[in-house]
C-alpha cells in the first residue's frame, strides 16, 4: 500500500470540487448554532435521506450529536463571508447574519441558493468525524447560483459547454454569452498555469471591451478594470478584431469607438500598409502581440502581451483572451510556451463553441 501523508490526502480530496454548506441548528437554552461544511451529499429520494459529517472536536459537535434536527443552508455564490464566518470558532456567529425560523425553530439562513430541514435519523462513527443521516422534510430552492468549493478555494459554478451537439450555423446566436461564461470559467486554471494576468474582451457598442480580468500571483498592476475600452490600433486585443472581424463590422465599429486616431492624408497609404502586413501577420498566427516594449496607459507600466481569438460555429471572432505581463517577465518571443499555451486555450474555447476552421 503506498503510503501518504495527510496533507497529499487533503490536496487528493481537494480535487473532488462540491458545494458550500452551512448547517444550523438550535440547543436545548434555545442558542443558535452553526457550522460551514462542504461534507453534504444526497443519499435517497425515497425516503429524502442526506448526510453530512463533522469532525468530533468541533466545538459544536456535542450540540448537533445530542440535537434532533438540523437546516443544511446551501450557500449562493456572493457569499463567501457567510462561509468564513461560520467556519471560524466563535460565540456569536450569528451577529448582523439574517435568518428566519424554520420547523421547531431552528435558523434559516436568508439569501442562500436552497435549504433544507431536516430531522436525524441517526449517527454513524466515522473516524475522527461523526456522520449525521438526515431525512428531508421541508425545502426551498431560491434559484441563485451556488457558492462552489475545491483545490482550497471558492469558485464560481459555470455551465461546462452547450450540451451534447455543439451549435452549427446561426452565427452568434448562443456564442456570445456562451463563450463569455466558459472563457471566465477557464481564465483561473489558465492564469494558474502560465504565472501571468489573463483578461478576455469583447466588441461592445463603443469597441473592444475588457469583461473579465483574472490577475496572477503576481499581477501585472492593480488596474484591473472591467468595462475598458481598448483601441483597434494600440492594444492587442484591438488588433486582433481588426484583424478578423467582418469589413463592414470592422468600419461600423471603427466610427462609433472614441478617440480613434485621424491619420493625415499624406501618411496614409504608408500607414495602411504597414496596418495591412500587421494584420496578415495576426491572421497567420492567430495570435497579436504588443509592439515593442512601451508603457501601457491601462496598466501605468511598461508590458508584454498576447491576444489569441475565439471563434463561434459561423467562424466570428467572439472574444479575445489576453495574457499580460510586466515587460520584463514575459518575452516577446512568438513561439514562447506562454502565447501558446494561450493559443492553445483560445483553440480549445473555439471548438467547444462549435468552431470546426483549421487553425
Amino acid at each position: 500500500m503506498t503510503a501518504f501523508d495527510q496533507r497529499e490526502l487533503r490536496d487528493v480530496l481537494g480535487a473532488y470540487l462540491t458545494g458550500v454548506t452551512v448547517v444550523t441548528t438550535v440547543d436545548s437554552a434555545g442558542q443558535l448554532h452553526g457550522v460551514t461544511a462542504n461534507s453534504f451529499s444526497s443519499v435517497s429520494l425515497d425516503p429524502p435521506l442526506v448526510l453530512w459529517s463533522q469532525a468530533l472536536a468541533a466545538k459544536s459537535f456535542p450540540v448537533f450529536r445530542d440535537g434532533a434536527r438540523f437546516v443544511v443552508n446551501i450557500l449562493a455564490e456572493d457569499q463567501i463571508d457567510i462561509s468564513n464566518r461560520f467556519a471560524k470558532a466563535g460565540t456569536d456567529k450569528f451577529a448582523g447574519v439574517k435568518v428566519r425560523m424554520g420547523l421547531d425553530g431552528l435558523p434559516i439562513l436568508d439569501d442562500c441558493s436552497a435549504h433544507l430541514e431536516c430531522v436525524k435519523v441517526a449517527t454513524y462513527p466515522g473516524g475522527d468525524h461523526a456522520v449525521f443521516l438526515g431525512r428531508v422534510e421541508k425545502i426551498h430552492h431560491a434559484r441563485r447560483k451556488p457558492l462552489a468549493f475545491g483545490g482550497g478555494r471558492y469558485m464560481v459554478a459555470q455551465a461546462h459547454d452547450l450540451g451534447e451537439e455543439s451549435p452549427s450555423g446561426g452565427g452568434s446566436r448562443f456564442a456570445d454569452l456562451d463563450a463569455v461564461r466558459m472563457a471566465t470559467a477557464a481564465l483561473p486554471e489558465i492564469c494558474k498555469s502560465i504565472g501571468h494576468t489573463m483578461s478576455i474582451a469583447v466588441l461592445g457598442n463603443l469597441g473592444p471591451t475588457v469583461v473579465r480580468w483574472e490577475p496572477s500571483g503576481n499581477p501585472v498592476s492593480e488596474h484591473l478594470r472591467t468595462g475598458v475600452v481598448l483601441d483597434f490600433d494600440r492594444s492587442t486585443a484591438g488588433r486582433l478584431f481588426a484583424a478578423f472581424l467582418p469589413p463592414q463590422v470592422l468600419s461600423d465599429a471603427r466610427k462609433a469607438a472614441p478617440g480613434q486616431r485621424v491619420v493625415p492624408t499624406e501618411l496614409s497609404s504608408r500607414v495602411q500598409h504597414s496596418l495591412n502586413t500587421r494584420l496578415h501577420e495576426i491572421r497567420q498566427r492567430r495570435l497579436a502581440r504588443s509592439d515593442v516594449v512601451r508603457r501601457s496607459q491601462v496598466h501605468g507600466v511598461k508590458v508584454t502581451a498576447f491576444s489569441a481569438p475565439v471563434f463561434d460555429a459561423s467562424g466570428l471572432m467572439v472574444l479575445s483572451m489576453t495574457v499580460t505581463a510586466k515587460s520584463t517577465e514575459l518575452s516577446r518571443d512568438w513561439d514562447g510556451p506562454v502565447p501558446n499555451a494561450v493559443s492553445q486555450a483560445a483553440r480549445a474555447l473555439s471548438r467547444r463553441l462549435g468552431y470546426l476552421g483549421g487553425g
